[in-house]
């Protein structure tokens, strides 16, 4: 490994390469990946150690995103945006809701979370006045998704615009939120 002036030599063994943003190896015990992250909008090294034995290791599995309305949610993100109802359980006056992408890993989850709780109404509010995406939202060919959704009705803040290795845009999720669609250049 080369660290600015440093050379320290360690056993490492390739195991994947999907260019162009992705390589995972393995460096002493620890199992790495270089990726292109688009929040840093450059490509960076992320090291995760592998769990020893009798460890567990943490994942992303559900995200939130609140809601106005859950049903006018639902709505929009299945029926506009195309993604699937996974789960729908009562929970008393609101419903334990979350979505998943039709084409991707089904076992991430969008939780549509109703903003039943004053402060998050103010903090969802505030954001969205900011001008601050919740989220954000991969897609293969941005410009197609976004003639695609303009005829459909959705309210976008501005057009495509290209920020580096990505062009995003932010759209009005009809639910309170601002959303970013973005496409990674290749």
């Amino acid at each position: 490994m080369i660290d600015g002036g440093r050379v320290d030599e360690y056993p490492a063994e390739v195991l994947r390469v999907a260019a162009p943003t992705l390589l995972e190896y393995t460096w002493g015990e620890d199992f790495l990946t270089w990726a292109a992250f688009l929040a840093t909008l450059l490509s960076r090294r992320s090291a995760m150690a592998r769990p020893k034995e009798g460890q567990s290791t943490m994942k992303i599995k559900l995200s939130s995103l609140l809601v106005e309305d859950q049903a006018k949610a639902l709505k929009f993100y299945t029926e506009v945006l195309r993604f699937v109802k996974k789960t729908e359980i009562p929970a008393g006056e609101y419903k334990w809701l979350t979505v998943v992408a039709a084409q991707g890993p089904q076992d991430v989850e969008l939780v549509l979370e109703p903003v039943a709780f004053p402060p998050a109404r103010t903090y969802q509010k505030a954001v969205f006045e900011a001008g601050i995406p919740l989220t954000a939202f991969e897609v293969d060919n941005l410009q197609t998704e976004f003639e695609r959704l303009k005829k459909a009705g959705v309210k976008f803040r501005g057009e495509p615009a290209a920020m580096g290795p990505v062009t995003a845009v932010l759209f009005e999720d009809t639910c309170g939120n601002l959303i970013q669609l973005y496409q990674v250049q290749s």
